[in-house]
This record gives C-alpha cells, sequence and structure tokens, in this order.
C-alpha cells in the first residue's frame, strides 16, 4: 500500500511540476513548444518498468532526451547504494547530443533505480542550461 501511494505522490508531484512548467511558459508570452520548455526523457534502455532485463547481456543504461543536451553534465540520482548500478566506466554523451551513456555491471535478480534529475540535483540541462524535468528509472533484472 506505502508503495501505490509513494507511486502516486510522484506522478502528482511530477503532473504539478510539469504544468508549472508550461504555465510559467505562457507567462513569459512564450509558446509552449520543444524549444521553449525544459527537456524530458523521452527513451530509456532498458525501458523503465522492464522486469526481465538481462544483466549478463546489457552493458550499459541509455537516456534519450527531447532535445540536445550540455555536455559533461548529468545527474544520476540513486535513492539508496543497493538500488544503484556498479558504474563500470566513463559516463558520455552520444555524437547526438541527446542519449546519456551509463556503463554498468548489472547482477541477476536485482532491482535498479535512479532518478534523472531530482528535487535537489538538476544537472540533466539542455544546451541552453534548462534543466531536464526529473524522471525516475526503475527496472528489474532476471
Amino acid at each position: 500500500m506505502r508503495t501505490k501511494r509513494a507511486k502516486a505522490l510522484i506522478t502528482v508531484a511530477l503532473a504539478v511540476g510539469i504544468g508549472t512548467l508550461v504555465a510559467t511558459a505562457a507567462d513569459m508570452g512564450e509558446k509552449p513548444s520543444v524549444a521553449t520548455l525544459p527537456p524530458v526523457v523521452v527513451k530509456t534502455v532498458p525501458q523503465s518498468g522492464d522486469t526481465a532485463v538481462d544483466a549478463a547481456s546489457v552493458k550499459e543504461i541509455r537516456v534519450t532526451f527531447s532535445k540536445k543536451m550540455t555536455d559533461k553534465s548529468w545527474s544520476w540520482t540513486q535513492i539508496s547504494d543497493d538500488s544503484f548500478p556498479e558504474v563500470a566506466g566513463d559516463i558520455r554523451y552520444e555524437t547526438d547530443g541527446k542519449t546519456c551513456v551509463l556503463p554498468v555491471k548489472l547482477e541477476p535478480g536485482r532491482t535498479y533505480v535512479s532518478w534523472l534529475n531530482s528535487d535537489r540535483f538538476h544537472n540533466f540541462k539542455d544546451d541552453s542550461g534548462q534543466p531536464a524535468v526529473p524522471y525516475l528509472l526503475v527496472f528489474e533484472t532476471k
């Protein structure tokens, strides 16, 4: 029950935050667009919510944003040492500037969790310095 409540609170907080961002753009006389609004996560590999990730074959976590991001700037935020993957190399962006790659060593039978940006950490930023909307990445290995 507590988990469902936490998920609901996170969903409400993110919805309120996104609504505030749209309202802020409108208040400034700007038409909401990809260019004027903060970057958002459009894809993750593994996909958030996946419960059958192959720990032996997955060697990196890939996160793709809606816009080009600031190089060498990210916030892979952990909620605990036990749920954060072992980092196995240097974090980098692909040449598209939108996809951040975290090399990892995963173990079978584990749940992995990371906030991409959070209330305290906002280093995933677009190339104009606008922080990305926080995103909760969670998946399980088989």
